[in-house]
């Protein structure tokens, strides 16, 4: 799909819980992935779940050319859409894989490793895996500029901005967001400080209670909050305008404002 004259660019947010076995992760993209959007965003860790916490993940590790990210690429050239979801990718450490965004469908193989791994809240993800380079990857969906983050990175304002310097209009953050006390305030919080702060879009999909906490959200420039689902499955839909954005950039002109 592309989007039209005006300027929309239609997401489509797929909530949906990973399990433990990679197969019917797998068919459950082709089941399940809209035929309706330009950009169809999957959580974080959707090719496998982390597993207890603490779970050893190397097994499940693959290519960013291997089973996952392939099939990923067949749906999207089926529905004609972009693909964004999340693996455990193979690294040259063999206990410690990276935490993958893939890219893929009209054209694109991009990839993302987390940079902030969850050492928080009682958890260490860097035990189990290897933090990515910490260099801005930005796609362009639809002439959109579409910067890649995931999860924990949410928390870091200095993660967004440089993808903003980068030229991202959308942030897009799949996400395995855990469950428990304050998680969704923060949750949302964030999304929309970084939206407001960088008058950007924020595209923000994560897997569903009850262990994670749900809330996949679209969140407009100005911090406007176009979309949210609940704690269950779900596909929620939105729509970016670029008369939007740039609406809120004159309105709202703070990165041409800053001096640090």
């Amino acid at each position: 799909m592309t989007s039209d004259v005006r300027g929309v660019m239609r997401v489509a947010l797929v909530q949906e819980a990973s399990g433990l076995e990679p197969g019917p992760n797998r068919a459950r993209l082709a089941a399940l992935t809209p035929d309706d959007a330009d950009l169809v965003v999957w959580p974080e860790a959707f090719a496998r779940d982390f597993g207890e916490a603490g779970s050893d993940v190397s097994p499940y590790a693959e290519a960013v050319t291997g089973p996952f990210a392939t099939e990923l690429a067949a749906v999207a050239d089926r529905v004609g859409t972009t693909l964004v979801a999340g693996m455990f990718e193979t690294s040259a450490d063999a206990g410690r894989p990276w935490n993958t965004l893939v890219v893929r469908g009209c054209g694109h193989t991009e990839a993302y490793r987390k940079v902030h791994l969850y050492d928080s809240f009682g958890y260490r993800e860097s035990d189990r895996l290897l933090a990515g380079d910490p260099a801005p990857v930005v796609v362009t969906v639809d002439g959109w500029a579409v910067g890649l983050m995931t999860c924990y990175d949410l928390r870091f304002p200095e993660m967004a901005r440089m993808l903003v310097d980068a030229g991202a209009e959308v942030l897009v953050v799949p996400a395995a967001w855990v469950a428990g006390p304050r998680k969704v305030d923060h949750w949302r919080t964030l999304a929309r400080a970084r939206a407001i702060e960088n008058t950007v879009y924020v595209v923000a999909a994560a897997q569903p209670g009850p262990r994670y906490c749900g809330h996949s959200t679209v969140v407009d420039p100005l911090g406007d909050v176009l979309v949210e689902a609940g704690d269950g499955p779900e596909v929620v839909r939105a729509e970016l305008r670029r008369e939007v954005l740039d609406e809120a950039r004159r309105t709202n002109p703070s990165l041409r404002n800053r001096r640090l």
